[in-house]
């Protein structure tokens, strides 16, 4: 009997001894949640700093999103911590009509638009006398994937892209800048309609070949309107938002952008394979044809994923076309 009762006794040690871990576990878990909610909650320049600066790509709203507390305030509640719209839905039967809108891109009301995506400051201005390199967006509001980050005001789109692309291949050796302007404002204050975005991107091109003449190549980084599975490719265990080149044929000159976007898909999927959708060409009624790829036979524009795709693929994906674009540039 008393070695029964010892036994016990040990038994409740034991458990008393697994209590105080899960405690202290449950304790670190909170502590880390909330400093990595209270960093994430920040503006989309600060993000998009936060994520140049993170070597091992992991993105912060993964990381606040995947801790202990939400785990389990999700199992048992169907609340997500790391989404306070949640705690409305399920705790007071709100129902958000946010995610309806979230990858609407219908340019024909701006203003719903700019509710859910909205115009984004470079949060590293570069300052290079000899560019080489000029990224812009025709479409600026054009929106990646807002999960886990619409809560904290974060709307990543093709703006980001373009700041994410610059950096890298600046990191290159390849000096480059990015457009900043707010061509949707310009748009509005002109009373130019979506049909025009073209022709609004034309005049920042022109300005900035002006302001620097040593400009060889340009990039108008776009989101195409494909899905999950369509826009995305893994590779060595990473997502990578998958690429599409455009070619406007109505112009007497496209052969020549033709010909650089054959060679740099066909650079792309030697080293990636099926990262690049290939080569679309578009002219003719019903379609722009031209893209102000009359502009120079270094004109390239690029889709890079879909609404679904998240801006970590996007980022993986800038990284290896960075250095693609310093392969073909032969630095």
């Amino acid at each position: 009997m008393a070695k029964r009762f010892v036994a016990k006794k040990k038994k409740k040690h034991h458990v008393k001894y697994l209590f105080y871990i899960f405690i202290i576990y449950f304790v670190y878990q909170v502590t880390i949640g909330v400093l990595g909610n209270l960093k994430l909650a920040t503006s989309n320049e600060a993000f998009l700093k936060a994520l140049l600066q993170d070597s091992n790509h992991l993105m912060l709203y993964e990381k606040s999103s995947k801790n202990i507390v939400n785990r389990i305030s999700t199992l048992l509640s169907n609340i997500d911590l790391s989404n306070p719209l949640t705690i409305l839905e399920n705790g007071f039967h709100y129902k958000s009509d946010l995610a309806a809108v979230v990858h609407s891109d219908d340019y024909s009301n701006v203003e719903e638009l700019e509710t859910i995506t909205s115009h984004i400051k470079d949060p590293n201005p570069t300052e290079n006398t000899s560019p080489r390199v000029y990224i812009y967006n025709s479409h600026q509001l054009e929106n990646y994937s807002q999960t886990n980050l619409e809560a904290y005001n974060i709307t990543p789109n093709v703006m980001m892209a373009s700041y994410i692309l610059k950096e890298k291949l600046n990191d290159l050796g390849i000096p480059t800048i990015a457009e900043e302007a707010d061509i949707t404002e310009f748009m509005r204050i002109n009373s130019w309609n979506y049909n025009n975005s073209y022709k609004a991107s034309r005049y920042y091109i022109e300005a900035a070949k002006e302001q620097n003449p040593t400009l060889e190549f340009y990039i108008d980084v776009h989101r195409d309107a494909i899905n999950k599975t369509t826009g995305t490719i893994t590779m060595n265990g990473k997502n990578y938002a998958r690429i599409l080149f455009v070619v406007g044929t109505d112009h007497d000159h496209y052969e020549a952008n033709l010909a650089l976007a054959k060679q740099l898909n066909t650079m792309v999927n030697e080293k990636y394979p099926s990262l690049s959708r290939g080569i679309i060409t578009h002219g003719g009624k019903g379609y722009n044809g031209i893209y102000n790829q009359d502009f120079s036979p270094n004109m390239i524009l690029l889709e890079c994923g879909g609404p679904e795709n998240t801006i970590d693929e996007v980022l993986n994906t800038m990284e290896v076309f960075a250095s693609i674009l310093k392969d073909y540039l032969g630095d």
